[in-house]
This record gives C-alpha cells, sequence and structure tokens, in this order.
C-alpha cells in the first residue's frame, strides 16, 4: 500500500537525498513535481504556513518538512536489523505494550493504525489464518504474532542491562492499585519502580465507561488510568511495562525480583497483579480465542461493528460491556445460565429501553461452533429446565463470567487462600515480611477500581511501616 507521497524537485538536493532513501530501502513512494504542478506547489505552502519548503514529504496523512534520513527512518522503521511494522490500534493493550518497548530501547517503528486502513485488517487476518490479532510485528516482511518484550529483545539484538538502583519499593502490577501505592509511595520520599507484564491500566484500561469513581460522573477506564499513570509518573515512579515476573526471592533483606529479561532489587514488594478473565472451558473455546471468542469489548468490540455477537454472563461486567457493544453492534444476545442477573438493578433496568439487545435466561453454554474456515459462527446452549438445546448464531462472543487472580507465581512465596487469593493482615502485609498485597489479587478484596485505590493507599503504609 502506498502511502506516501515526495512532493519537490528534480533540481533540489535535499529532495534527491530523500528519493534516493526511500529507494534504497525499498519504499513504495509518488514523487510530485512542484515545477510541473501548480496544485502540489499550493499544497506545500499550505503545509508549510505559505512557505515553499522542498521536500515536503506526506506518510499516511501526516506531513513531514524535509525530514532527514534520520527522522525517515524514525517514522517508516528502519534499524539496521531491519525494517520494522507495527499493526495495531491504539485501544490495544499489547500494542501500547509493544510500542513502549520499542520506543524505550531506541528501536524505530512504522505504526499501521487497522482502525485507519482496512487493507491492514486483512493483511493480519491474512497472516494469522483468519484471526484478527494485534499486535502483529514484521521484521523485515517476516511476521510475528503479538511477541513479548523477551521475543523481541531476541528478534532485534536489543542489549538489556541488568538493573543495579535498589527501589524502596518494587510493585508488580500497573493497574489502580499499583499505580496509587507508587504515587503515596513517591509523596512519602520512597523510590518506587512498577513492573508490568502487559500494559498500565489493568483490568480498568478495558473498560469502556467507568460511572462510580468518586469526582467523576463518567470517565472512560483507559482516561481514568492514564490520569493516574501521569501523576505517579509526575511523582518520580519508574514504570517498565511488558516485565513478567518468574521468581522473587529475600536474600540478606532484599528482594530479589527476576523478571523473564533481568533482575530487580527493592527493599519492599507489592504484589497488585490483579485477575484475569475466567472462561467457560467448554469445546472449542480455546481453538476460537482470537478467532470470534473475546473477553474484552473495549479492546476487540470494534472489529464487529454492524454485526451480531452473544455476551455470555449475568454480572456488572457482562451487562456493561453488552449494552457498550449494543451502540454500534446489529444485534447483541446476552446468555446467562441463572433465571435472575447478578448485576445491579441500574444495569438490569437500562436493558429494557435497548432494542437491539436480546436475553437468554437459565441457558448453559455447551459448545462453540465454527464454520469451514475455522472463525467462530454460533453458541450451542442448553435450557436448563427443559434440556432443549439450541444453537445461537453469531459472529463473534464475548465472555463476563469472573475473574481468577493473577497470584499462581507466587504460590511458593506467600500464602494464598484454596481460591488462590493471597491472603493478608493488618496494612495489606502478607505472610512474608516486606510483602503487600493490594487490589483483586488480595483474599477479600472488592473487584471496583474506587476499592483498589484503597488499597493501594493501605499497602503504601505498610511500606512506610516495614521500612521506617
Amino acid at each position: 500500500m502506498n502511502d506516501i507521497l515526495l512532493y519537490g524537485a528534480d533540481w533540489c538536493p535535499d529532495c534527491r537525498r530523500a528519493k534516493a532513501y526511500l529507494k534504497e530501502n525499498n519504499v513504495d513512494f509518488t514523487f510530485v513535481d512542484v515545477d510541473l504542478d501548480k496544485e502540489a506547489t499550493a499544497k506545500v505552502e499550505a503545509i508549510n504556513n505559505g512557505k515553499r519548503i522542498i521536500p515536503t514529504v506526506i506518510i499516511k496523512d501526516k506531513s513531514y518538512t524535509n525530514p532527514d534520513n534520520t527522522e525517515l527512518a524514525a517514522v517508516l522503521g528502519f534499524n539496521e536489523v531491519g525494517n520494522v511494522q507495527l499493526f495495531g490500534a491504539d485501544w490495544c493493550p499489547d500494542c501500547r505494550r509493544a510500542k513502549s518497548f520499542l520506543r524505550d530501547n531506541g528501536i524505530n517503528f512504522d505504526f499501521i493504525d487497522v482502525d485507519t486502513y482496512d487493507w491492514a485488517t486483512a493483511k493480519v487476518e491474512a497472516i494469522n489464518n483468519g484471526k484478527r490479532i494485534i499486535p502483529t510485528i514484521l521484521i523485515d516482511d517476516k511476521p510475528y504474532t503479538n511477541p513479548d518484550n523477551v521475543k523481541l529483545t531476541e528478534l532485534l539484538s536489543i542489549n538489556i542491562e541488568k538493573e543495579h538502583k535498589i527501589f524502596d519499593t518494587i510493585i508488580i502490577g500497573g493497574g489502580a492499585a499499583g499505580l496509587t501505592t507508587s504515587i503515596y509511595a513517591q509523596r512519602d520520599r520512597f523510590d518506587s519502580l512498577i513492573l508490568e507484564k502487559s500494559t498500565i491500566g489493568g483490568n480498568a484500561f478495558l473498560t469502556e465507561k467507568i460511572e462510580n469513581y468518586p469526582g467523576f460522573q463518567s470517565i472512560s477506564g483507559p482516561k481514568l488510568m492514564e490520569k493516574m499513570e501521569e501523576q505517579a509518573t509526575t511523582y518520580g515512579a519508574v514504570i517498565k511495562t511488558g516485565e513478567e515476573v518468574v521468581s522473587i526471592e529475600k536474600q540478606n533483606n532484599l528482594f530479589s525480583i527476576q523478571t523473564k529479561s533481568t533482575t530487580y532489587l527493592g527493599k519492599t514488594v507489592v504484589l497488585a497483579t490483579g485477575s484475569t478473565y475466567r472462561k467457560l472451558n467448554i469445546p472449542n473455546e480455546e481453538a476460537l480465542i482470537g478467532s470470534g471468542i473475546h473477553f474484552c469489548a473495549t479492546c476487540d468490540g470494534a472489529f464487529y461493528r454492524d454485526k451480531d455477537i452473544i455476551v455470555v454472563g449475568g454480572g456488572n461486567s457482562a451487562l456493561e460491556e453488552g449494552i457498550f457493544l449494543a451502540g454500534f453492534c446489529k444485534s447483541v444476545k446476552i446468555v446467562h445460565r441463572s433465571d435472575e442477573f447478578t448485576a445491579s438493578e441500574t444495569y438490569v433496568e437500562k436493558l429494557k429501553s435497548i432494542k437491539n439487545i436480546s436475553t437468554y435466561m437459565n441457558k448453559t453454554s455447551l459448545e462453540f461452533l465454527s464454520n469451514e474456515k475455522g472463525l467462530f459462527n454460533g453458541l450451542k446452549i442448553k435450557d436448563n429446565i427443559s434440556n432443549e438445546e439450541a444453537v445461537i448464531e453469531a459472529d463473534g462472543v464475548f465472555i463476563f463470567i469472573g475473574l481468577i487472580p493473577n497470584t499462581k507465581s507466587f504460590k511458593a512465596v506467600i500464602n494464598l487462600d484454596e481460591r488462590g487469593f493471597i491472603k493478608t493482615t493488618a496494612l495489606a502485609q502478607t505472610s512474608v515480611d516486606g510483602i503487600f498485597a493490594a487490589g483483586d489479587c488480595r483474599e477479600g478484596a472488592i473487584a471496583q477500581v474506587a476499592a483498589a485505590t484503597g488499597e493501594g493507599v493501605l499497602a503504601s503504609y505498610g511500606i512506610r511501616n516495614y521500612l521506617k
């Protein structure tokens, strides 16, 4: 796809330099001679506030005035190890993680928004056998589907040096609880490091609208999390995304945190790892994830504009996301295993006024169905009273049936309850002195953003008491 226009003239040295650089890197572009095209001259003047500056280069509808080769490399993704293209979207958590990692390590990349270019979506599906998986990254035209930071380090020969600084606290998890802990710790003059395996914001970042956070009648999850992140970094917090912790060891009153790429040292640790979406564990679920089965309406809902979708679940998340999806999907069918919703009455009442939402109550999900291309096309259900089976046809399905704490990696380190939640005592203290827990991963926690921020405050007081 040729999205590059180069306005210039044959007599212009910088135009010749830019043309040569693009050709050397096998970039398709259209050269428009301003000496022969009056409209092109007017366009250049309009872009440059009346000045006739060439070359003026248009790349994906954005203009660059006389860009040098370094700037062209940064925009187009040229590196010594190869050309890097990142197909993704701004709302995609893993895309944000990959973009941050590449920027932090000085890697140039060409970001191609699948929401802007239909050809980009088609290319992603072609690469991933029909699945709409982002980020999909091409390095010298070789595709890699959602590579983690460790894989990117290997592919791009990035040199990751060991972090030698000793932090006052290392916070594992960058959701509302982790960010709040960091904000309070920094205000207490304690250096904090946040390690987040995906992207900052946690589950709250994936929520389209939050209407019960104090101070905001309504705010999007991403916006609220961005405000918290900005506040934490303003106070001096260090944030590293794409860092998945694999082990925690206590050595001589210091905690050694090993990630997949390096080691960090801290005087205290806060586990704010949150939770992940629970699955139905029925036939074809794993095979169709990303091929019609999803767990985040904010992340993947845009793929189903004007299409029919199913929502499985009956709690606040299911109804909230179902209402959100109804705003742009053709129809939303909500399937719930009980005869009554467990969601708050506010959401239940909202359903009655939305014409393109229908409900299937007291139904058990039996099996996900797919077409000849291996893409989801329906859900087999059973009526819990009559035992009659039926198939609901749809283009996609979103599952919202609860959460599982992200604590598996820590079961040999601290005490967990029978469900895997972290046991704590006063001031968020775990069974190991110096390790604290906050947010959805903690036993007894309330899965609400406001509650998570409160737990972050509690953990920060535990840090203060321990260090002083």
